[in-house]
């Protein structure tokens, strides 16, 4: 009885984890867009901040769990290439259209994996995968065809590249599983400090946007920390499902503290979008359930 009493406390720890990490990822629009700097300063000083983070709480595990390597190797530094890749189009994306956009389009991420994963390493893709994949791109073309005259298309394609290199990203993780991914993760907003400081002025900000930039940072970082700790305390068809909180949290925040709705085709592509993200993640939950059940 004990036992099953500290299985439930951990699923429900799990649980509030993971749901919390969601709605930490849903304010990342509304920092963006509230700091005035330029996407590569925003993207620096948050992939500091975050990175030193991670890294403290990378050697805290190191502490508890055992030594653990964090040797990267080719693997390791293709994937935090990519990473950078993806947070500066993610930065980049929220500067040029709607929070409630970007949010949508990510939302495909796991069916671009499901793509990426069938072609690089030949993983079969499920049908239902293939059906919520249609549907959530239909979705994303009444969104992207909506912005057409309006300057929002630029900020859809980065979305779009966005969402194209964090599936990526994920096939990476699922492939190289003997690569240190939260340490990855650590190097690559690394990687995006360092060019930024070379590229841009980083220091060229005012006290308003520092303040924010360091919010940001920490944000980014509790965020990761969170989805690590939940995501292995519950099974992953239910971290999926609770993880996809994160587009109407987005939305949610981007119209309380930035007042800003996206128009009506957005709307309706993106509830094409969220329906089938739901329903995909929805039915392999309920096909976990039953299994444990079983």
């Amino acid at each position: 009885m004990a036992a099953q009493i500290d299985h439930s406390a951990e699923r429900l720890l799990g649980i509030v984890l993971v749901t919390a990490s969601a709605a930490v990822f849903g304010l990342a629009g509304v920092l963006t867009k509230s700091i005035h700097a330029e996407p590569l300063v925003i993207a620096c000083w948050r992939g500091l901040v975050g990175a030193l983070l991670i890294t403290a709480y990378v050697f805290w595990q190191r502490g508890r769990r055992g030594s653990q390597s964090m040797r990267l190797g080719w693997r390791g530094w293709l994937m935090a290439v990519v990473g950078a890749a993806a947070s500066l189009a993610f930065i980049s994306a929220f500067k040029n259209t709607y929070v409630a956009n970007v949010a949508i389009i990510y939302a495909t991420a796991p069916f671009m994996a499901a793509l990426f994963a069938w072609l690089f390493i030949r993983e079969r893709v499920r049908s239902q995968t293939m059906l919520a994949a249609v549907l959530s791109l239909g979705g994303v073309g009444v969104m992207v065809f909506s912005g057409v005259g309006t300057g929002r298309p630029f900020g859809d394609g980065l979305a779009l590249i966005m969402t194209a290199t964090s599936a990526l990203y994920m096939v990476l993780i699922r492939t190289f599983r003997d690569t240190p991914a939260v340490w990855v993760g650590a190097v690559s907003a690394f990687l995006v400090f360092a060019l930024a400081w070379f590229v841009a002025d980083p220091l060229a900000v005012s006290g308003h946007d520092a303040v924010l930039l360091v919010v940001f940072g920490i944000s980014f970082a509790a965020a990761s920390i969170l989805w690590t700790e939940g995501a292995r305390r519950i099974p992953a068809a239910e971290a999926g499902l609770l993880g996809s909180a994160e587009v109407p949290f987005a939305v949610l925040f981007g119209w309380i503290f930035l007042a800003e709705f996206p128009p009506a085709t957005s709307l309706i592509g993106g509830a094409v979008v969220l329906s089938a993200v739901l329903a995909h993640a929805g039915r392999d939950w309920l096909q976990a359930r039953a299994l444990r059940s079983a």
